[in-house]
């Protein structure tokens, strides 16, 4: 028995400790969250109240692990409202932290929102940084010391847009991680293994986070009724079947000549680029009106990005007639979608859970496809019978002979086709081919990609040779007559 619990102990290991960076709205949490990651991360704007979700990313100071997490805005606000949900977040994050960094504005000075957010976190117990942002000039000597009517010590100043004071604030951030005790525990989470990226990605209002929610069991990330919730694109790790993955929640994409304001640019942008690293995206649809012509350019756009694709049909709790709508919508993603033709279309519930289970079993057959790798062999067999059945049609009297195909990557699955006469092989051809490979070798819902190179004439480098020489020879001998 005492055998067993040493094992166990010796298995365990430290977790990294847990920082909020927590304060109102605008003083500056999203600049301190970039410059301690090491990277641009938030979203950054001059607008309050960017951040509306709890944002995460490992990290290091002084060589000590922790978990950086960027809070909403703290609001002075109840009930069921957004900056209610909002002060909801900040406050689980406070109690999940084992630090907290309490940014105020030393240019503005401590407000009456301060010291009630103040109050709060006093009250927790928790071990908290005192931080005075926008401390560049001589404009913020006055705040910095109203900061210490706070009661939370001595104000650690600091300028995070101009990268000042963050020696002092690594200082701090090292004694305080010194001076707590760590629980040790086993990390669920695999961080070792490379996981499997999902981004879940559409119009604003389809249901991303409500859907991201019932996945991991938990309100981790912010739902309501309004759209355009989500600004920055969140990751969160999750264990599913003994697999990591990770969870990227997006900011919903409007069409480009709706989107005006530098926020939604950015939120877009954050978007993009999670579609970019992903290896699965899930294009979730609103079942009351699926299909619209910007979720086909989302779906255009993952498809050229050559992203695994899966469409996810959320809210089919609303609709009545499942089985007839079901159909209609299996036709219509074949009729509307034939670059990625036989992708996955899961519907389910988002909000109740209903059928939501059918989603990552799709996802990950996809995923196995997008890595599939074919022997060459196979393939050579497979397109001398597609040529036999269809040979491709000759151009200006002369026959395009395809001669010898191969697969050169994976993720997605990238082929590359030796034949004579390459620049004339016409594109039905190259369709009818692509077409092929994704029905017989069981790559459907996959972006294909198919590159036509020219045969090389071993004989066409040796006849120019031969050509130039005489040439030459006797461009001489008329030079010495």
């Amino acid at each position: 028995m005492t055998e067993d619990i040493i094992e166990i102990e010796d298995e365990a290991e430290e977790r990294p400790a847990k920082i909020a960076i927590i304060g109102r709205p605008n003083v500056g949490k999203s600049t301190i969250f970039n410059r301690l990651a090491g990277k641009q991360l938030a979203i950054v704007n001059d607008q309050p109240g960017v951040t509306r979700d709890v944002r995460e990313t490992r990290s290091k100071v002084r060589g000590h692990d922790m978990v950086l997490m960027d809070t909403a805005g703290f609001e002075n606000a109840r009930g069921h409202k957004m900056e209610a949900r909002m002060r909801a977040q900040t406050e689980a994050a406070v109690m999940d932290a084992d630090i907290c960094l309490f940014v105020y504005d030393a240019r503005e000075g401590v407000m009456p929102l301060d010291r009630t957010f103040a109050e709060f976190v006093r009250k927790t117990g928790k071990p908290t940084i005192l931080v005075a942002n926008k401390c560049e000039s001589r404009a913020g000597d006055a705040g910095v010391n109203e900061g210490y009517s706070l009661g939370m010590g001595d104000p650690v100043e600091v300028a995070a847009e101009h990268n000042i004071g963050f020696v002092d604030l690594d200082d701090a951030v090292e004694l305080a991680l010194r001076g707590i005790s760590l629980e040790v525990e086993v990390d669920e989470i695999d961080r070792e293994e490379a996981p499997v990226r999902i981004a879940f990605v559409g119009r604003p209002n389809a249901g991303k986070s409500t859907l991201v929610n019932t996945l991991i069991g938990q309100d981790r990330l912010l739902t309501g009724p309004e759209a355009g919730l989500t600004r920055d694109s969140i990751t969160i790790d999750y264990m599913w079947q003994g697999r990591r993955v990770q969870f990227h929640d997006t900011a919903g994409m409007r069409k480009k000549a709706k989107v005006n304001e530098t926020l939604e640019k950015l939120s877009v942008q954050d978007s993009l680029r999670a579609i970019k690293f992903a290896q699965v995206v899930v294009l979730l649809m609103d079942a009351t009106s699926p299909f619209d012509k910007q979720d086909l350019q989302i779906a255009d756009l993952c498809e050229r990005e050559g992203r695994a694709f899966v469409i996810g049909v959320t809210k089919w709790d609303l609709v009545e007639n499942k089985s007839e709508m079901a159909k209609i919508m299996r036709e219509t993603a074949e009729r509307l979608l034939p670059q990625i033709r036989g992708c996955p279309v899961i519907m389910f519930s988002g909000l109740t859970g209903k059928s939501v289970d059918r989603l990552l079993p799709a996802i990950e057959r996809v995923q196995v496809d997008w890595s599939a790798k074919v022997k060459t062999s196979e393939l050579n067999d497979w397109l001398m019978e597609k040529v036999r059945r269809h040979p491709p049609p000759a151009v200006n009297g002369r026959r395009i002979k395809p001669k010898y195909i191969s697969q050169t990557k994976t993720r997605p699955p990238t082929f590359v086709l030796k034949c004579s006469r390459a620049t004339k092989l016409p594109e039905s051809y190259r369709r009818y081919l692509i077409n092929g490979l994704r029905e017989d070798f069981d790559l459907a819902g996959i972006p294909i990609r198919l590159f036509v190179r020219a045969d090389e004439n071993p004989y066409d480098h040796t006849v120019r040779k031969q050509g130039r020489e005489p040439l030459k020879t006797n461009a001489r001998s008329n030079n010495k007559s």
